[in-house]
């Protein structure tokens, strides 16, 4: 059984704090680096990303399904009626490259502006669900930021050869 049909913990639910989850990042970020952190934030993210694809039983959908008829999906279950990861306002598909425009993800939260804060697991949480429905495997990039002047943190992923 997946982790989202059924709770976690009978007393305190499934979720916890966002201060909890930030201490969680900024630890293993200086336990391990910068740079490794990233990697490793990536990477549960993505894995993360891959398990809700399958949860909502839309693995290698890519070919069958308008991306369209996916994003609302994807935002109920990211956003506030789900696990609030962050609201994902926009899905824009570029050629063979996607533009996701965020807001109110975990990574940026509580952070000051200006701050050089990457969304890691926002990033990799995206990139694995669309990697897992597309069917082939993408490279992500946070390009805009609201803690730098951005509107939305927009990530965004490009095909790998």
């Amino acid at each position: 059984m997946s982790m989202s049909q059924e709770h976690l913990r009978e007393e305190l639910g499934d979720f916890s704090s966002i201060i909890c989850l930030k201490a969680i990042v900024t630890g293993v970020e200086e336990a391990l680096g910068e740079k490794a952190a990233a990697i490793a934030l990536i990477a549960a993210g993505r894995q993360r990303g891959k398990t809700l694809a399958e949860d909502l039983g839309l693995v290698n959908k890519g070919s069958e399904l308008p991306l369209e008829d996916v994003i609302e999906k994807v935002r109920y279950t990211l956003g506030k009626d789900g696990t609030r990861l962050c609201v994902i306002d926009q899905i824009q598909q570029d050629g063979e490259a996607y533009k996701v425009y965020t807001r109110e993800t975990v990574c940026s939260a509580g952070e000051p502006q200006g701050s050089s804060r990457q969304c890691t697991f926002t990033l990799g949480a995206i990139q694995g669900f669309l990697e897992a429905f597309l069917g082939k495997r993408l490279r992500g990039t946070q390009t805009e930021s609201v803690l730098r002047g951005g509107n939305h943190d927009v990530l965004t992923y490009t095909l790998l050869g």
